[in-house]
């Protein structure tokens, strides 16, 4: 037995026992006479001490050798600690050592293992398996643990059934790229790792499993950020016989009882948001809604004046930031400056003081008087002390600049407390959007979306007005769920793919193994998926989700541990039937 405690569980109650112990060398302190060894594992750190005038000479002389992040093993006699740690559970205690056993001698780390770490991004990254050690990333895998697990219990209970679902699958047109796998056994041809399983989880309701849920791994090959992983985790859940409303309230319950477990919060009904509302509102279709600056949009009240600028945008919008009337010129200049990057694209930016006497200064005084700014100011609910800050051009575009000045001021101006949650639902998507490079419709979440009954008539005439029947979950300014009620019989599915701009034998190509199944009574049905990385990440306080995922690629997709991707050997490539083209 290579030990009868962990290093966390030892305290006052334990003294005079004799115990084993095993784990890492955090630090030692050799004072000569005495020394004493901080030793860790998962659960805690316990302190050892070697005296020499109470310890075997062998053991206290073998004590002076070990070096940070040996593996050892001791056993001793817990005593009372003189200078007692009241910050860690065993520090009434320490173990007087009788035996000392080296397991493994250690190198000299790459980056201190604690909880600062002098180890920058990229050296961690390679010695993951050590960053592993350090309690930040430790206790972030412990908490994903502890989701996944609450989410097991919760959708179990409810009757639903994890099953798995195939990793090597058919290639399919679902928004991102495939990650494709060449087949030796069938020469020239490829699997395509899932993107989701959303074709077999309509599958399991056509056969009728009626309850179902898997947490799976899906691979996009897209450009990464700090949100997104080439390979990443999904909650993904199908019930068949349901309405919109029915999955509303199941996975409302679901992460309501995950904000109760695992934060302690208690959250009423979640609000809902239609996505035009959204989009007008926030300038986006996850809008964060721990704080307001909420949209305000001016044409009525700005054009029609001497201001050329204003008078030939498509639209004015602004928001009225609390409590940051006095920021210097300086400091405007600093977010005009902002919003003029290329990442934001905005031309320019106008602002409007709002006073404490109730007058009014902006950067247009020339071609609007102090009504004007009053109309402003009532229009974006700006108060005495605010600033209002205004773009204009093209809709779409201003709002989507405005909704990132937005998230960058309230993060500056600390609005984003990572202790505050703030759901919601965003539903009625639009089910088509156009794409102007390609000139033709595309699927906003994806082809297998059933349209809104009542919205069905405007395929025909109007399709970028037919509402879907989906709906996405919004935590914090961040979508962590999306689903929708599904088609699920052949014609309409032919139908929506008509208007995607498949032909037939494209269609039948792509998906007839579905349309087929659809003909052997498919129920209504419908569902959901959760990333998982992401709400982890958010429940956790976090931005960004590389420290909830025990072994993440870095920003160009590489794990630059094991040196992946690499080149595969030649007599590899002449099994698969691969000739690598030269550049």
């Amino acid at each position: 037995m290579y030990r009868s405690h962990n290093c966390g569980e030892l305290n006052a109650s334990h003294i005079n026992t004799e115990v084993t112990l095993a784990g890492w060398v955090q630090k030692s302190r050799d004072k000569g006479f005495m020394n004493w060894v901080d030793l860790r594992d998962r659960y805690g750190i316990t302190q050892l001490i070697f005296d020499e005038g109470r310890s075997e000479k062998s053991v206290f002389e073998l004590a002076k050798t070990l070096g940070r992040e040996f593996v050892i093993q001791v056993k001793g006699t817990v005593i009372e600690r003189e200078a007692k740690n009241k910050n860690i559970p065993t520090g009434e205690v320490e173990i007087l050592v009788t035996e000392l056993n080296i397991l493994n001698a250690s190198l000299t780390p790459p980056f201190t293992i604690e909880d600062e770490t002098d180890g920058g991004e990229d050296i961690r990254m390679k010695y993951r398996y050590l960053d592993i050690r350090r309690n930040p990333v430790k206790n972030s895998l412990l908490f994903r643990h502890k989701v996944a697990m609450e989410v097991r219990k919760y959708l179990s209970d409810l009757d639903f059934c994890e099953v798995e679902t195939p990793y090597l699958i058919k290639s399919t047109p679902e928004g991102a790229r495939d990650f494709v796998v060449p087949s030796r056994m069938n020469e020239g041809q490829f699997y395509a790792l899932p993107q989701s399983p959303q074709t077999f989880k309509q599958l399991l309701m056509v056969g009728g499993m009626d309850k179902y849920f898997q947490i799976v791994k899906c691979f996009r090959d897209e450009d990464l950020r700090a949100d997104r992983q080439p390979e990443f985790t999904q909650i993904d859940c199908e019930m068949a016989f349901v309405e919109q409303e029915d999955i509303l309230n199941i996975f409302e319950g679901l992460t309501r009882h995950l904000l109760k477990v695992i934060k302690g919060i208690e959250v009423e009904k979640f609000p809902r948001m239609t996505y035009e509302h959204a989009m007008k509102t926030y300038g986006n279709d996850k809008p964060d809604i721990r704080f307001g600056m909420e949209f305000g949009e001016l044409n009525e009240v700005a054009k029609s004046k001497e201001f050329p600028v204003f008078n030939a945008a498509e639209l004015v919008v602004g928001i009225a930031v609390p409590g940051v009337g006095n920021y210097t010129r300086k400091e405007i200049d600093g977010l005009i400056d902002w919003v003029k990057r290329p990442q934001v694209g905005a031309s320019g930016m106008v602002y409007v003081k709002c006073n404490e006497d109730g007058t009014y200064k902006s950067s247009v005084d020339k071609f609007y008087d102090q009504n004007d700014l009053s109309n402003w100011a009532k229009t974006t609910g700006a108060q005495s002390g605010d600033m209002i800050f205004v773009l204009s051009g093209p809709a779409d575009k201003t709002r989507g600049q405005l909704s990132a000045l937005r998230m960058e001021l309230a993060t500056r101006l600390g609005l984003r407390k990572p202790t505050e949650f703030a759901p919601l639902w965003v539903v009625d998507f639009p089910l088509l959007e156009f794409d102007e490079e390609s000139g033709r419709y595309h699927a906003m979440h994806h082809p297998f979306t059933s349209p809104k009954p009542e919205d069905m008539h405007l395929l025909e005439t109007n399709p970028g007005k037919v509402r879907a029947n989906a709906y996405d979950m919004v935590l914090n300014g961040n979508e962590i769920g999306g689903g929708s009620i599904r088609i699920h019989d052949k014609a309409t599915q032919q139908l929506m793919f008509k208007y995607l701009g498949f032909t037939e034998e494209e269609a039948k190509a792509q998906f007839g193994f579905l349309m087929d199944a659809f003909q052997f009574g498919a129920p209504p049905h419908g569902g959901l998926a959760f990333g998982l990385d992401r709400l982890v990440a958010i429940l956790g306080g976090q931005e960004t989700i590389r420290d909830f995922i025990a072994f993440p690629k870095n920003n160009s997709g590489r794990d630059v541990m094991i040196d992946a991707p690499s080149a595969i050997d030649e007599s590899q490539l002449k099994e698969l039937h691969i000739k690598l083209a030269e550049l």
